[in-house]
């Protein structure tokens, strides 16, 4: 951990098709964060473009970007400007046929500090990623930035503890989840409730598992199926910040755009591991059948 008192923000916003003005909403925003004192600032999920996974259509490969690339020289340049570190979200042409979805993280001088491949990928009604997205290999490694070493990890992710673990063992100081995830406008309100309380509940839970920040960054706005077929998706926005007891700092509106800003303090992870050492009372040599995918 490099810095105690650390002010981060987290950009929510809908999106539209353009990836222009889409980007210039991200610019807006990361400047006023950066005004607000925010040192780490992070992008929402595929934030260049409309959630384009409702449909399986192969024009939309025509979106992935090289890292480094495009979005990466832009947002590098504005990380340097303004002397932040920021967690973007892109879709990563890393070859012909080989498609990642991807979070770049940009040190405050600009460069590249890594990135991490998103490793869990759904295929849901409405999340078709496995047409899009190839598994991560690059495993559960943290990215060491200025500011400290980020546990960078994308949506479906934020559903796996094991997923938090391996990041919180491999020495993460900070839990960030990029997101783009939403309602089924058919659900009823009952649903809806209970969807949006378990995806807070979980990725609180990862901060008290792991006694560590968390930060889930997400997409608002309604998106309509480009198909015609499905109900399209309400993203629920929701993006909130919570200290390493799951303790809320701050939380985003679900239907509006907002720039959600806290500072964290570093080192209370170090003091609530000392009352619940839970890393401590791992009882490591009883966890084998965790490596299979179901005990018959």
């Amino acid at each position: 951990m490099t810095n105690a008192m650390l002010k981060v923000a987290l950009i929510q916003h809908a999106c539209g098709a353009e990836r222009s003005a889409n980007l210039a909403t991200t610019v807006r925003a990361v400047r006023e964060a950066a005004g607000q004192g925010a040192r780490l600032v992070v992008l929402q999920e595929l934030h260049l473009g409309t959630y384009f996974c409702q449909t399986e259509d192969t024009r939309n490969f025509d979106r992935a970007e090289t890292i480094p690339g495009p979005a990466t020289d832009e947002l590098g340049k504005l990380a340097a400007e303004l002397g932040v570190v920021i967690v973007a979200s892109l879709f990563e042409r890393r070859a012909a046929g080989v498609y990642h979805n991807t979070a770049v993280v940009l040190e405050s001088d600009g460069r590249i500090a890594g990135k991490y491949r998103k490793m869990h990928i759904p295929d849901d009604p409405g999340y078709h990623e496995k047409f899009y997205f190839t598994p991560g290999d690059l495993g559960f490694t943290p990215i060491k930035t200025s500011l400290g070493t980020l546990g960078v990890l994308v949506c479906w992710d934020q559903w796996y503890p094991e997923a938090a673990r391996l990041m919180a063992l491999a020495g993460a100081d900070l839990l960030i989840y990029p997101t783009a995830i939403g309602w089924d406008p058919n659900d009823d309100a009952q649903e809806q409730t209970r969807q949006r309380d378990a995806w807070l509940t979980i990725q609180r839970a990862h901060a008290v598992a792991n006694g560590l920040p968390v930060l889930a960054c997400n997409r608002t706005g309604f998106e309509a199926d480009p198909s015609g077929r499905g109900a399209g998706i309400r993203f629920w926005g929701s993006s909130f910040i919570a200290g390493p007891q799951g303790e809320v700092l701050a939380t985003a509106p679900e239907d509006a755009p907002a720039v959600l800003v806290a500072e964290l303090d570093l080192s209370r992870s170090e003091q609530v591991r000392r009352i619940w050492p839970y890393l401590r009372d791992r009882r490591i040599d009883a966890y084998h059948d965790l490596t299979r995918r179901y005990r018959d």
